[in-house]
């Protein structure tokens, strides 16, 4: 549990990276009972992660669920940082049309569970949610399937990426999903909105064209290694790719993914007229320990402001 724990927070720190630098500074601007229900959430949200029992866990979970739709039902919440609830994912989209929050309960080492919601933005401050329904359990085939909110692919996000095709925006996501005491998996999706502005998740966006072994597109991709086996997907903003590892059988077991471990090769994906085409080999050498792509350091980093909800 410790090290489940461990990881999980180590993940969501960088989610952070995205907060709004302007709300904290004009606080004093929203309602006084949006604070309060931070300052009880605050609680919830560590015994979520920390209780040691799964009872209390779970309480903490239904209560915290029940405050925050509360707190997002004050006129104009959707600015309101709720920077203190270190222990949950809250990501707005590029373009602040929404944001997500995330997080996990953990029942014990083979029970997960993903909770989750949307929140739009909208012009006259109203609520607009729409709650992330945790059915990885029950879902078949879950990169090749299309699904809303009522039957989510759980999965603690980290990083949104905006982009555009045919006057159509495409926000992919970059997931973190516990998955089992043995194995992690990284994943990546794309979140779409239908005609009544209602989310979907997934679609034939990954394309595998160009490989050797052209297969046919995939909804979501993802990434299943050995735990604490340190696989990473990122999103490159210089070379504008999503880039991954390239994962192996430390024992030559490729059958269990739990064997699974980074060779220093990474692979990714390139966006192009509306799909992620697969590129086989990022770099053209291996690369040596310690040089490996990884995220801007949090000690002493500038906080990016791009995914932060606009003034106006």
């Amino acid at each position: 549990m410790k090290s489940i724990t461990f990881t999980y927070l180590f993940l969501i720190g960088f989610s952070f990276l995205a907060e709004p630098l302007h709300a904290q500074s004009s606080r004093s601007t929203f309602s006084p009972l949006l604070v309060q229900k931070e300052d009880s959430l605050k609680k919830y949200a560590s015994d979520i992660v920390n209780a040691r029992e799964a009872a209390d866990r779970f309480r903490a979970d239904s209560i915290f669920t029940r405050i925050l739709v509360r707190a997002l039902k004050e006129p104009y919440s959707f600015s309101f940082p709720f920077d203190s609830l270190s222990t949950i994912s809250r990501l707005y989209a590029p373009d602040s049309s929404f944001r997500i929050f995330t997080w996990q309960f953990v029942k014990d080492e083979s029970v997960f569970r993903r909770h989750g919601a949307i929140q739009m933005k909208t012009a006259d401050g109203s609520l607009k949610l729409y709650p992330l329904i945790d059915k990885t359990a029950v879902l078949d085939d879950i990169n090749n399937i299309v699904t809303n909110n009522e039957n989510w692919i759980g999965v603690i996000y980290y990083r949104i990426i905006q982009t555009s095709y045919n006057g159509k925006q495409f926000y992919t996501l970059l997931g973190y999903d516990e998955n089992s005491f043995r194995s992690t998996r990284k994943r990546i999706e794309v979140l779409t909105f239908d005609a009544s502005n209602r989310p979907v998740f997934g679609g034939p966006y990954f394309s595998f064209e160009k490989d050797a072994s052209p297969r046919k597109a995939a909804s979501r991709f993802d990434i299943e290694y050995k735990k604490n086996g340190n696989g990473s997907i990122r999103y490159d903003d210089e070379l504008n790719m999503i880039i991954f590892d390239h994962l192996i059988s430390e024992n030559n077991q490729p059958d269990k993914k739990y064997t699974y471990v980074p060779d220093g090769d990474y692979e990714g994906f390139k966006w192009e007229k509306g799909r992620w085409v697969h590129v086989d080999k990022v770099f053209n050498f291996k690369l040596q320990d310690g040089q490996a792509p990884v995220e801007k350091p949090l000690n002493g980093s500038k906080l990016d402001t791009r995914s932060s909800p606009r003034n106006n």
